[in-house]
């Protein structure tokens, strides 16, 4: 069995093209059936594995199929991401069997996102798999994979100091606007989505008791819910652009596949504003805001990428704790890679195994069909199950007993020696004759 990782981050990909790569949640396991079918197009050794991870920093596959597909699964995403699988190529990466294992590791335990440690990426992984499970995608292979992944996630988070001194998406943000503005109290912000990464940063921006607070959601029923709990006011997506200009932070961060806050509603909020600034923050994958506001005088736009340098820090501290946590995860790759060759190794003798058993059935029923007979024209039932026994243990010892006698010298040694292994419980032939 192959496994395999391909996928573009933060690390190989900027913003934009990993927003054409991105899905929603609903997607999720549509995609999954499109990209089963394709690789299984490719395949007729067996049944195609698979599972996607998709945040605003990362689009990963991960793959298990009898013969290796990589390529097959490249021209796939390139497809539909509508773009050529050669140029996709500049950008993604491709891990194959222990490196994808130590990906994955890696990934749960947030040594690859943007924020070392941070703890959001191993739920985002969880309901990956939770989806490829709902749909039927994932087998013994990933299943196994995903929760060796959970395992070593959670020793790290739990024996090494890889959390402490992070800095999240959601307090960079809050960093950066008490940069701009002073005091919070007489600001007014919008938050746009009602998400999990819009949950998480709301917190943040409560914490600081701003003037009030809105939010902005395509479903109201999600949107209420939130704003509910941060006593809050509830607006209709449709309505921010006659609205924008009341707030003075606006977080976005929705599952859109094109940006709902443009460039002209911006212009205009600008001017009703009377050019007061306006902080905002874009964490959707793709972009929530056309990139052109950034250019505007008085417009304060970040994106994911933007926090970047913000939640670097604190490296220097995680250090000892990062090098703990790698430990970790070979180690858990060394099991992994055994259990896979463990499997893959009886799954190499499956055949055998099934050819033995059928002639040890096709002996048995020759040797009762002969003591039948014997019994039926008025034999000894006792020199009849003898008879049984003795036959059987002959056929049973044939083969090694031929090879054992006319053989090489070597061949009679290995031969000996296996020999000793499945009939006489690891005794030499030599030993055994003296007990």
């Amino acid at each position: 069995m192959a496994v395999w990782t391909l996928g573009i981050n933060h690390h190989t990909a900027p913003l934009d093209l990993r927003g054409r790569f991105a899905y929603a949640v609903d997607q999720i396991a549509p995609a999954l059936q499109g990209l089963r079918e394709s690789l299984s197009a490719s395949n007729s050794n067996g049944p195609v594995e698979t599972a996607i991870l998709s945040t605003c920093n990362r689009t990963e596959i991960y793959c298990a199929a009898p013969a290796p597909l990589q390529s097959a699964s490249l021209e796939w995403l390139a497809r539909n991401g509508g773009m050529s699988a050669r140029d996709l190529s500049q950008y993604a990466y491709t891990l194959d069997e222990d490196k994808a294992a130590r990906h994955a590791f890696r990934v749960a335990s947030g040594l690859d996102s943007m924020v070392l440690g941070e703890a959001q990426i191993l739920g985002q992984m969880k309901n990956a798999v939770r989806v490829a499970e709902e749909a039927g995608a994932l087998g013994t292979t990933l299943h196994q994979l995903f929760q060796r992944t959970f395992a070593v996630a959670k020793e790290v988070r739990s024996s090494t100091a890889i959390g402490e001194h992070s800095i999240s998406m959601a307090a960079a943000a809050v960093r950066l606007a008490s940069q701009l503005f002073e005091d919070f109290t007489k600001l007014k912000v919008l938050f746009v989505g009602a998400g999990e990464m819009i949950e998480l940063v709301s917190t943040h921006f409560a914490a600081q008791q701003p003037h009030s607070m809105a939010v902005a959601n395509r479903t109201l029923d999600r949107g209420e819910k939130l704003a509910s709990k941060l006593g809050a006011q509830t607006l209709r997506i449709g309505d921010l652009p006659d609205l924008l200009h009341e707030f003075d932070i606006v977080v976005s961060c929705t599952a859109s596949s094109v940006p709902i806050i443009g460039l002209g509603a911006v212009e205009r909020a600008l001017k009703r504003r009377r050019n007061k600034p306006i902080f905002m923050v874009d964490l959707a994958v793709p972009r929530d805001i056309e990139p052109e506001v950034k250019a505007q005088e008085n417009v304060y736009l970040y994106t994911v990428d933007d926090l970047a340098n913000v939640v670097q820090s604190g490296k220097a501290q995680r250090a000892a704790a990062v090098a703990q946590a790698e430990a970790i995860i070979d180690t858990g790759v060394t099991h992994f890679i055994r259990w896979m060759e463990m499997r893959n190794s009886q799954s190499a003798t499956v055949p055998l195994i099934q050819q033995l058993h059928q002639q040890a059935q096709v002996w048995n029923q020759m040797e009762v069909a002969r003591a039948r007979k014997m019994l039926a024209r008025g034999d000894d039932p006792e020199q009849v199950l003898q008879a049984l026994a003795n036959n059987l243990s002959k056929k049973l010892l044939h083969g090694a007993v031929t090879q054992l006698r006319n053989g090489d010298a070597n061949e009679r040694q290995q031969t000996a020696q296996m020999v000793s292994r499945m009939f006489l419980r690891g005794e030499s032939p030599v030993s055994s004759k003296h007990h």
